[in-house]
């Protein structure tokens, strides 16, 4: 008996724990490079530095995704998804960037810039992705999300590095340790509601469906991502502010010595606040979506011209298992 050619092709379940090997060989292979460089005065390894500072946390991610993701997406359609929407994510940020003015409202300008250029590439990527679930969205959001991460974190790399005295590789390394930390509770996670959302309003269907909750959480997460980025600002004027210290104690916008320490603790405050209330928002609305798919009626459809192949919506407990890292 042949099958439908547009049934989905489900990939065997195989987990190898790849992501974490690859972030523990990476890890040791960056440490490796660095000390090579300093013994060296070697310039020339600068370049292999950023990369594998910039990309090595955001590929686990990628590789724990494949180990994870369901039905009809291949390992070439994650990496594709990685590099591709990761540099068309850059790219077209740039360009709706490109002409901002510095105000009260940029990081929001900014995170709503971001957040949509994100969307779209999810809404690529996933536009032909059977079954469509917010776990499957959360996925392969935090694909495009980690894509977008790494080169970001390279060319905040590169701008590290390059000073007027040369190459500064305490920066650089500083720049590529903060980032590689924060990165999976950043546009990894932002785009991983957003792609929750955006799959899990489906309820299974093999189209996307429009609902303002798709709206909405696209502004939760930008307000979200704005707050991550104006975070410095924030705690550095709350540091003032709790202090008493004048606003025009600020030398060439080098912060006093005497706040510099309650910046910095404020500063670290607010980033866990707003990875928290990203984590909580994330978790919400998986278990919501997954509550929703399990009151569903067993005989729902997907739609006329899928009735006799999809007699059901996929819940979690039915999914496709994940498929092989080969």
């Amino acid at each position: 008996m042949s099958m439908p050619a547009d049934l989905p092709v489900d990939h065997p379940h195989h987990r190898h724990g790849w992501w974490w090997k690859t972030l523990v060989v990476g890890f040791v292979l960056w440490v490796v490079t660095i000390v090579v460089t300093v013994y060296t005065s070697n310039t020339n390894l600068v370049p292999t530095i950023i990369l594998l500072g910039s990309f090595l946390v955001p590929f686990t991610v990628v590789l724990f995704v494949i180990e994870r993701v369901t039905g009809t997406v291949s390992t070439m359609q994650l990496v594709t998804a990685f590099f591709v929407g990761g540099i068309l994510g850059v790219l077209g940020a740039s360009l709706l960037e490109s002409d901002l003015r510095q105000g009260a409202l940029i990081y929001l300008v900014v995170g709503l810039a971001e957040e949509f250029v994100k969307g779209v590439l999810l809404v690529v990527v996933g536009w032909r992705v059977r079954p469509k679930t917010a776990r499957q969205g959360a996925l392969l959001g935090a694909t495009v999300g980690a894509g977008f991460a790494a080169f970001e974190s390279a060319g905040y790399a590169f701008n590290a590095a390059i000073t007027t005295r040369g190459i500064d590789l305490a920066s650089l390394l500083q720049t590529e340790v903060l980032r590689a930390i924060l990165s999976p509770v950043g546009h990894v996670l932002w785009t991983a509601i957003l792609g929750a959302v955006l799959f899990g309003v489906a309820h299974g269907r093999p189209r996307f469906r429009w609902t303002w909750t798709v709206l909405v959480t696209y502004v939760v997460v930008s307000v979200l991502h704005g707050l991550y980025d104006s975070n410095s600002t924030i705690s550095t004027v709350l540091a003032f502010l709790l202090t008493g210290t004048p606003l025009s104690a600020a030398q060439n916008g080098a912060v006093p010595s005497s706040v510099a320490g309650l910046v910095t603790t404020l500063y670290l405050v607010g980033l866990a606040v707003v990875s928290a209330i990203g984590v909580a928002v994330l978790i919400g609305v998986q278990v919501h979506f997954r509550r929703r798919a399990r009151r569903l009626p067993a005989e729902y459809t997907d739609g006329a011209e899928y009735a006799d192949q999809q007699p059901r919506v996929p819940g979690w407990h039915d999914a496709p298992p994940p498929h092989a890292l080969r």
